[in-house]
Formats: C-alpha cells, sequence, structure tokens
C-alpha cells in the first residue's frame, strides 16, 4: 500500500465516524466535547487496526458474525436516546452560551465508549487486512495516519452539525437520534 491508499482508507473508515460526528454535534455545543469525541474516535480508530493485526484471522472470524449487531445495537441505543430528550426537553437552547452543555452529554461515559466502537469495528477487519500486505514500521505509520484523519474527520462533523442545530433548533436532536438509528439499522447490511 502507498501513503495515498492509506488516506484514502483512512477517509473511508471515517465516514461513519463524520456522521456520528455530525449528529452528536446537534447535541454536543462545547469546544470541550469535540475534542473529547473526536480524540476518542481517533484513538479508538488507531486501535482497532492493531488489535485486528495482533489477533488475526481467528479473531475476525470469530468476531465478524456478530460485529454489525454490536455497532447496530450501540447506534441505536445512542440515538434512541437522543430522540427521548428531544422530545421530552421542551426549551429552546436560544441563549445558551456554547461552553454550557445540556444534560445526557453524548461524549461522556457509555455513550462516548459506545459511539467510540461502534464507529471503529470496521477498522479491526481493516487492521487484518493491512498486516498481511505492510511491514510492522508502516503498519503503525498507517494506523497514526487513520487516527488522526478519523479525529479531524469527526470534528469537522461536529461542527457542522453545531452549526445546524443553531440554524435549524433544538427539535434537530430528534432527527439527528432518527439517523443514529438508520445508522445502526444499516449496520445490520453491511
Amino acid at each position: 500500500m502507498t501513503i495515498l491508499e492509506v488516506l484514502l482508507l483512512a477517509v473511508a473508515l471515517s465516514a461513519d465516524a463524520f456522521s456520528v460526528g455530525a449528529v452528536v454535534g446537534l447535541k454536543a455545543c462545547a469546544p470541550r466535547q469535540r475534542f473529547r469525541l473526536s480524540f476518542h474516535f481517533g484513538v479508538f480508530q488507531t486501535l482497532m487496526p492493531i488489535l485486528g493485526a495482533l489477533l488475526g484471522r481467528w479473531a475476525l472470524s470469530y468476531v465478524q458474525s456478530y460485529d454489525h449487531w454490536i455497532a447496530c445495537g450501540l447506534l441505536c441505543l445512542v440515538g434512541g436516546k437522543m430522540v427521548f430528550e428531544g422530545w421530552r426537553e421542551k426549551e429552546e437552547r436560544e441563549g445558551v452560551p456554547d461552553a454550557e452543555c445540556r444534560p445526557g452529554d453524548p461524549t461522556r461515559g457509555w455513550s462516548l465508549v459506545g459511539l467510540s466502537l461502534a464507529t471503529s469495528i470496521d477498522a479491526f477487519g481493516a487492521g487484518l487486512g493491512m498486516a498481511m500486505v505492510m511491514e510492522l514500521g508502516f503498519l503503525l505509520i498507517s494506523v497514526v495516519i487513520i487516527g488522526l484523519v478519523c479525529g479531524s474527520i469527526t470534528y469537522l462533523g461536529m461542527r457542522i452539525g453545531s452549526i445546524i442545530q443553531k440554524i435549524a433548533g433544538k427539535k434537530i436532536e430528534i432527527f439527528g437520534g432518527l439517523v443514529l438509528i438508520g445508522l445502526g439499522i444499516r449496520m445490520l447490511w453491511i
């Protein structure tokens, strides 16, 4: 693989992270939240290919049979929570400074871990393939590139989501939750 191919792989692996980042950006308003989600998505996207390369074919065949169900469940759970909170909270966000965050922060705790894992499962399989065609040194450089690209793309998605939320208002969070549920269901056909 060349560096260009690694960059293209990084962008492809980051597509779900961008989508989830945009949805989370509808709710997560503070720069600290954008950093936290982008950082964790990048770290998971870096570690999963390494894990895939280390565990090899055995783990891939074991996990591959149900990885889509895990990703679906995690995305549907977080999306459902966002829909519920969007219906429950009637007040508008107008006048709330960016530094303040609403309850139910998806960039903390188990939501953060679940989203990070759900968006990086495909990187596990990529790591297996990369280990077959790359030397160790280039593999390590490649996974760092993948993590940096994913973190950057997630941040961009969150900024876009934040802009959309400011324009469209709080009820866009319900739409965002439905998008996460849709992404989760789409995982079943990948």
